[in-house]
């Protein structure tokens, strides 16, 4: 039976992480980034809910006057 030959893979290796590095490196050096970001603010603005836009009051059984 015939022995396995794993004389190229470690230039195989070697030659597949330098490409996944180089084609990274490509793709993040073509991102736009801000020059100046801007902090914000730690206090958030407070958005009205759909369901706080209406009044309504729910009646519980209890609460209501006997009759």
């Amino acid at each position: 039976m015939p022995q396995l030959d794993t004389s190229t893979w470690f230039i195989t290796i070697v030659s597949m992480i330098m490409t996944l590095f180089i084609v990274f490196q490509l793709k993040v050096s073509k991102h736009l980034y801000p020059w100046n970001p801007e902090t914000k603010s730690a206090t958030m603005l407070k958005q009205p809910n759909p369901w706080e836009k209406k009044w309504t009051k729910i009646y519980s059984p209890l609460s209501l006057p006997q009759q």
